[in-house]
């Protein structure tokens, strides 16, 4: 009688295996769930090696109210999205993430995120030695654009599972 295995192969044609783009990206949106903001829900994560360092979404500061509980203050002073980033209780999934890093070497890491990064972020982003950005959605920011073909920092749209350079 012939043995039985004790683990069966999987037919790669029931299940597909995640390229880790496709996985880093789907981590995205699970920390975006998390979000606090009433306007946009932004996830992040920062990689080294195809190692998770960190994730971030946006939301206020640990003890502070959120805006789900207080209201938006953006809303209420009618500030358009994309603009005056300052004004506003939230931190970004970026900065959240870069933060929750607390002092590991990001040199060579790939920063994953729901939305193309602000200005701001972009800054951070590029201090921080990460080397490349991959985001699904647009955000109204040409700058943070510009500082990032300046700064060497390789951006791409994830589309349809893939990576598309954005130049």
């Amino acid at each position: 009688m012939k043995k039985k295995a004790r683990h069966q192969k999987l037919d790669p044609r029931v299940r597909k295996r995640p390229s880790w783009d496709e996985y880093f990206m789907a981590i995205t949106e699970l920390a975006a769930g998390r979000s606090t903001c009433l306007r946009r829900h932004i996830g992040s994560v920062i990689t080294k090696g195809n190692r998770i360092v960190s994730t971030g979404y946006n939301g206020a500061p640990s003890g502070m109210e959120h805006c789900l509980v207080l209201g938006c203050l953006r809303d209420e002073m009618n500030i358009p999205s994309g603009t005056r980033a300052e004004i506003c209780r939230g931190l970004h999934a970026e900065q959240n993430a870069l933060l929750f890093a607390k002092g590991t070497d990001l040199a060579g890491g790939t920063l994953y995120c729901t939305n193309q990064p602000c200005v701001v972020c972009a800054k951070l982003i590029i201090q921080s030695g990460i080397r490349s950005v991959v985001y699904s959605q647009d955000y109204p920011d040409k700058l943070a654009m510009e500082f990032f073909r300046e700064s060497g920092i390789e951006t791409f749209k994830f589309v349809n599972g893939q990576r598309k350079k954005v130049r």
